[in-house]
């Protein structure tokens, strides 16, 4: 079975033009078929806050009203997606940006929930793996903006963590998939404020109780649970740390890896 690595890249790297080519041109460097799927909450926040739209976040998700999805996606499906494309044909990479509603390659449903009204937030219903297979088989590296739709002429905003969880469990039907989550922390940490103190392993046991420590909290939530959820449905891997560590992540010598036990 051939091997495809979904990467995530999130957090201050987007926003840092130095380290975001860098990163790039690691990621260009990987063998075989690959899928890079991009964030960009931070930039999103400041746009929004220029323009006097406040934003608000729950357990690390974003409630997103009519005058923020405007602006995910075009920041989103826009800046961040062809600033990333465009780097990587700087480094030799021939990729392609979409979002879930290019080529109906993702789509979902608002979000519904008994508690919190999420607004235009997507949760995924199905991936089109066959049109996602075909741009692969054509060489092409495939760059997801985190964008999604519900068939029905409206965008909705999914989260990136999800959609790539989502991608290599689809994906790992055809292939042998690892996941790597990278970002700007060397993993996932005892202390946020320590690199030195990174967890190796963490497995579901482990988790649930930094969790309820308070140890693990707000935008590393959703990460994890995106991750057990992709192990679980036969992701090969799941990694999980610094971008500027992108070949140790993928050799399994950097980061947290994710084990069932």
């Amino acid at each position: 079975m051939n091997k495809l690595v979904v990467v995530k890249i999130g957090g201050n790297i987007i926003d840092d033009d130095e380290k975001l080519a860098a990163f790039l041109e690691t990621f260009a460097r990987i063998d075989g078929p690959k899928i890079l799927v991009h964030g960009g909450g931070k930039l999103a926040t400041r746009m929004a806050e220029d323009l006097g739209i406040r934003q608000e976040m729950v357990d690390g998700r974003r409630i997103t009203d009519k005058d923020t999805l405007k602006i995910v996606t075009m920041v989103y499906a826009g800046t961040i997606n062809k600033t990333i494309v465009s780097g990587l044909q700087a480094a030799g990479c021939a990729a392609l940006g979409l979002t879930g509603a290019d080529g109906n390659a993702l789509l979902a449903h608002k979000r519904v929930s008994a508690g919190t009204d999420y607004g235009f937030v997507g949760d995924i219903d199905r991936v089109n793996t066959d049109l996602l297979q075909s741009l692969l088989h054509l060489g092409l590296t495939l760059v997801v903006a985190p964008i999604t739709h519900d068939g029905h002429g409206q965008l909705l905003n999914t989260n990136a963590d999800t959609i790539a969880q989502e991608l290599a469990t689809s994906l790992g039907r055809s292939y042998e998939t690892s996941l790597v989550y990278s970002f700007e922390k060397a993993g996932v940490l005892l202390d946020a404020a320590d690199d030195s103190t990174v967890i190796p392993r963490l497995t579901p046991a482990s988790f649930r109780q930094l969790r309820e420590t308070g140890a693990i909290y707000a935008g590393m939530l959703p990460k994890l649970q995106n991750a057990f959820i992709a192990l679980d449905s036969g992701v090969r891997q799941v990694i999980i740390g610094k971008a500027e560590s992108l070949s140790e992540l993928i050799a399994g010598t950097a980061g947290t890896t994710l084990t069932h036990d």
